[in-house]
Protein backbone atom coordinates (compact mmCIF):
# COMPACT_ATOMS: atom_id res chain seq x y z
CA UNK A 1 0.00 0.00 0.00
CA UNK A 2 1.45 3.38 -0.95
CA UNK A 3 1.41 6.29 1.50
CA UNK A 4 -1.27 8.29 -0.34
CA UNK A 5 -3.67 5.35 -0.23
CA UNK A 6 -2.87 4.84 3.46
CA UNK A 7 -3.57 8.52 4.25
CA UNK A 8 -6.73 8.45 2.14
CA UNK A 9 -8.05 5.42 4.05
CA UNK A 10 -7.01 6.86 7.42
CA UNK A 11 -8.69 10.15 6.53
CA UNK A 12 -11.96 8.36 5.71
CA UNK A 13 -11.87 6.23 8.88
CA UNK A 14 -10.99 9.14 11.16
CA UNK A 15 -13.64 11.34 9.52
CA UNK A 16 -16.32 8.71 10.02
CA UNK A 17 -15.18 8.07 13.60
CA UNK A 18 -15.23 11.79 14.38
CA UNK A 19 -18.71 12.05 12.85
CA UNK A 20 -19.84 9.11 15.01
CA UNK A 21 -18.43 10.70 18.19
CA UNK A 22 -20.13 14.02 17.45
CA UNK A 23 -23.38 12.23 16.63
CA UNK A 24 -23.35 10.34 19.92
CA UNK A 25 -22.46 13.54 21.75
CA UNK A 26 -25.41 15.40 20.25
CA UNK A 27 -27.82 12.49 20.77
CA UNK A 28 -26.79 12.03 24.41
CA UNK A 29 -26.91 15.80 24.99
CA UNK A 30 -30.46 15.93 23.69
CA UNK A 31 -31.33 12.82 25.68
CA UNK A 32 -30.33 14.67 28.85
CA UNK A 33 -33.11 17.19 28.36
CA UNK A 34 -35.89 15.35 26.52
CA UNK A 35 -36.41 12.20 28.63
CA UNK A 36 -37.14 10.34 25.36
CA UNK A 37 -34.13 8.09 25.87
CA UNK A 38 -34.39 7.62 29.63
CA UNK A 39 -34.61 3.86 29.10
CA UNK A 40 -30.95 3.91 27.92
CA UNK A 41 -29.58 5.10 31.24
CA UNK A 42 -29.82 7.66 33.99
CA UNK A 43 -28.74 11.29 33.70
CA UNK A 44 -25.27 10.57 35.08
CA UNK A 45 -24.68 7.92 32.40
CA UNK A 46 -25.96 10.18 29.61
CA UNK A 47 -23.88 13.11 30.87
CA UNK A 48 -20.75 10.95 31.01
CA UNK A 49 -21.40 9.68 27.49
CA UNK A 50 -22.04 13.23 26.26
CA UNK A 51 -18.89 14.64 27.84
CA UNK A 52 -16.69 11.73 26.73
CA UNK A 53 -17.79 11.85 23.11
CA UNK A 54 -17.65 15.66 23.12
CA UNK A 55 -13.93 15.25 23.77
CA UNK A 56 -13.41 12.14 21.66
CA UNK A 57 -14.22 13.87 18.37
CA UNK A 58 -11.29 16.27 18.81
CA UNK A 59 -8.36 13.84 18.33
CA UNK A 60 -10.34 11.98 15.66
CA UNK A 61 -11.08 15.23 13.84
CA UNK A 62 -7.44 16.33 14.12
CA UNK A 63 -6.36 12.99 12.65
CA UNK A 64 -8.85 13.51 9.80
CA UNK A 65 -7.37 16.94 9.06
CA UNK A 66 -3.75 15.81 9.40
CA UNK A 67 -4.22 12.90 7.02
CA UNK A 68 -5.92 15.18 4.48
CA UNK A 69 -2.87 17.44 4.61
CA UNK A 70 -0.51 14.48 4.22
CA UNK A 71 -2.44 12.90 1.33
CA UNK A 72 -0.94 14.43 -1.82
CA UNK A 73 -3.95 13.49 -3.94
CA UNK A 74 -6.31 15.43 -1.66
CA UNK A 75 -4.52 18.71 -2.45
CA UNK A 76 -5.77 20.31 0.76
CA UNK A 77 -3.69 23.07 2.33
CA UNK A 78 -3.66 24.36 5.89
CA UNK A 79 -5.39 27.51 4.64
CA UNK A 80 -8.20 25.38 3.17
CA UNK A 81 -8.81 24.00 6.66
CA UNK A 82 -9.10 27.49 8.13
CA UNK A 83 -10.76 29.57 5.39
CA UNK A 84 -14.09 28.11 4.24
CA UNK A 85 -14.89 27.59 0.54
CA UNK A 86 -11.28 27.99 -0.58
CA UNK A 87 -10.45 24.40 -1.58
CA UNK A 88 -9.67 23.81 -5.28
CA UNK A 89 -12.31 21.05 -5.59
CA UNK A 90 -15.37 20.06 -3.60
CA UNK A 91 -15.51 23.69 -2.55
CA UNK A 92 -18.99 23.53 -1.01
CA UNK A 93 -18.47 20.22 0.80
CA UNK A 94 -15.03 21.11 2.15
CA UNK A 95 -16.17 24.64 3.03
CA UNK A 96 -19.09 23.26 5.05
CA UNK A 97 -16.67 20.92 6.82
CA UNK A 98 -14.43 23.87 7.66
CA UNK A 99 -17.36 25.88 9.04
CA UNK A 100 -18.59 22.89 11.05
CA UNK A 101 -15.11 22.43 12.51
CA UNK A 102 -14.96 26.08 13.54
CA UNK A 103 -18.42 25.92 15.15
CA UNK A 104 -17.56 22.76 17.09
CA UNK A 105 -14.27 24.30 18.26
CA UNK A 106 -16.19 27.30 19.65
CA UNK A 107 -18.72 24.99 21.32
CA UNK A 108 -15.95 22.83 22.83
CA UNK A 109 -13.95 25.79 24.13
CA UNK A 110 -17.02 27.43 25.66
CA UNK A 111 -17.96 24.05 27.17
CA UNK A 112 -14.68 24.13 29.07
CA UNK A 113 -15.34 27.75 30.09
CA UNK A 114 -18.98 27.14 31.03
CA UNK A 115 -18.57 27.99 34.70
CA UNK A 116 -17.06 31.37 33.80
CA UNK A 117 -19.89 32.35 31.44
CA UNK A 118 -23.45 33.50 31.89
CA UNK A 119 -25.81 30.56 31.50
CA UNK A 120 -27.82 32.12 28.65
CA UNK A 121 -24.69 33.01 26.71
CA UNK A 122 -23.31 29.50 27.11
CA UNK A 123 -26.64 27.95 26.09
CA UNK A 124 -26.85 30.12 22.98
CA UNK A 125 -23.35 29.14 21.91
CA UNK A 126 -23.99 25.48 22.79
CA UNK A 127 -27.09 25.49 20.54
CA UNK A 128 -24.80 26.24 17.60
CA UNK A 129 -24.13 22.49 17.72
CA UNK A 130 -27.35 21.98 15.73
CA UNK A 131 -26.05 24.21 12.96
CA UNK A 132 -22.61 22.62 13.18
CA UNK A 133 -24.09 19.15 12.84
CA UNK A 134 -26.22 20.19 9.86
CA UNK A 135 -23.07 21.51 8.15
CA UNK A 136 -21.10 18.40 9.11
CA UNK A 137 -23.88 16.18 7.75
CA UNK A 138 -23.88 18.07 4.44
CA UNK A 139 -20.08 17.92 4.37
CA UNK A 140 -20.28 14.16 4.73
CA UNK A 141 -23.08 13.67 2.22
CA UNK A 142 -21.64 16.00 -0.43
CA UNK A 143 -17.97 15.17 -0.02
CA UNK A 144 -17.79 11.75 1.55
CA UNK A 145 -16.81 9.02 -0.85
CA UNK A 146 -18.05 6.46 1.66
CA UNK A 147 -21.73 7.21 1.00
CA UNK A 148 -21.76 4.71 -1.81
CA UNK A 149 -21.63 2.10 0.97
CA UNK A 150 -25.24 1.39 2.01
CA UNK A 151 -24.28 0.76 5.64
CA UNK A 152 -22.49 4.11 6.01
CA UNK A 153 -25.30 5.90 4.23
CA UNK A 154 -28.01 4.23 6.33
CA UNK A 155 -26.21 4.97 9.61
CA UNK A 156 -25.62 8.61 8.71
CA UNK A 157 -29.19 9.23 7.62
CA UNK A 158 -30.46 7.37 10.72
CA UNK A 159 -28.43 9.60 13.01
CA UNK A 160 -29.77 12.70 11.26
CA UNK A 161 -33.34 11.39 11.60
CA UNK A 162 -32.83 10.55 15.30
CA UNK A 163 -31.44 14.02 15.96
CA UNK A 164 -34.40 15.52 14.13
CA UNK A 165 -36.88 13.48 16.18
CA UNK A 166 -35.18 14.30 19.47
CA UNK A 167 -35.09 17.97 18.54
CA UNK A 168 -38.81 17.86 17.80
CA UNK A 169 -39.43 16.12 21.13
CA UNK A 170 -37.55 18.89 22.87
CA UNK A 171 -39.53 21.55 21.03
CA UNK A 172 -42.86 19.85 21.81
CA UNK A 173 -42.20 18.88 25.44
CA UNK A 174 -39.75 21.61 26.31
CA UNK A 175 -36.54 21.43 28.25
CA UNK A 176 -36.58 19.15 31.22
CA UNK A 177 -34.77 20.19 34.42
CA UNK A 178 -31.16 19.09 34.80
Amino acid sequence: MDTDLFFWILSRVSGLASFAALSISLLSGLALRTAVLDWLGNNRTMRSLHEFTALLWIPLGLLHLATLLLDRTARISVLDLIVPFRAPYGTLAIGLGTLALEIFIVVAVTGWLRRRMETRTWQSIHRLSYLGFAMLFLHAVLGGSDFSDPVVSALTWSVAAALGLLTMARVVWGRLPA
